[in-house]
């Protein structure tokens, strides 16, 4: 079986290229689901309830989220009407809205997980404790795939291996750069250390670049919108053994304008 992973999608720009592409790449690639990171859909930090059905409209069947998770402050609210999207599993669990789920389709069933890294990002659980709680909750005849929202490379490839063999899929997201790393590890489970993103590629990972080099150079901060001009849609098609729930294969991809 086979199921693509689309790396993070930024503002309208990354939302329009998914419309215009995601069920092309779906059917191209006979995919059986598609799962993207949706945590900067909305100007480019967090999401809405309408953008969730907007990119599930547009042939996705999870969502996942990250540190952006509430950008946009009615989420909060919103978050437990999205049948199909997690927030990282290792926010506090006063947080709402839930960590993984199990996602079935016409052709396949299968659990999501969502967490997020904690070298250079903002305070939460232990991810490497917190896979193992989940792990422990999901059924076991279910393929497992994990979005690891980190910064420091180093954090996603020590928790790949980690978690090596006991997941189909670990598939790195945030830091908007597609790696060139995509390999299967030695248990079985298939790696990249980030999709990428899903926005406009001449720009500062998906910003427009003039705030953004102009808080470089003078230290003042700045607004940074997103950038506009042609987009590049990133991620990774992994395909697996349903019966071994390991995977067999992982190639990065890249859509270009």
């Amino acid at each position: 079986m086979r199921v693509i992973m689309i790396g993070d999608v930024v503002g309208n720009p990354g939302r329009r290229i998914l419309r215009e592409n995601a069920k092309r790449l779906r059917a191209e690639k006979h995919a059986d689901a598609v799962i993207v990171n949706a945590e900067n859909c909305a100007a480019g930090s967090g999401i809405t309830a309408d953008l969730a059905k907007e990119i599930t409209d547009a042939g996705v069947d999870a969502l996942t989220l990250g540190d952006h998770t509430w950008g946009q402050k009615e989420f909060a609210g919103q978050i437990d009407s999205v049948a199909n999207l997690v927030r990282p599993a290792n926010f506090p669990p006063s947080n709402p809205g839930k960590g993984w789920r199990i996602i079935t389709t016409p052709v396949c069933r299968f659990a999501i997980v969502n967490l997020s890294g904690r070298t250079f990002m903002q305070s939460v659980d232990c991810p490497f404790r917190t896979i193992d709680k989940v792990l422990a909750e999901i059924p076991k005849d279910l393929p497992v795939f994990v979005d690891f929202h980190a910064e420091a490379t180093s954090e996603k490839v020590t928790f790949a291996h980690y978690v090596d063999g006991r997941v189909t899929a670990v598939a790195g997201t945030h830091t908007h750069v597609q790696t060139s790393d995509a390999r299967i590890l030695p248990n079985g489970t298939a790696f990249i250390t980030d999709l990428g993103m899903t926005g406009p590629y001449l720009s500062s990972l998906g910003r427009d670049l003039a705030p953004v080099t102009k808080k470089f150079v003078t230290g003042i901060p700045a607004r940074f919108e997103v950038a506009k001009g042609p987009c590049t849609l990133e991620g990774a098609i992994i395909d697996f053994n349903p019966s071994t729930r390991l995977a067999t294969a992982i190639e990065a991809f890249r859509v270009r304008e």
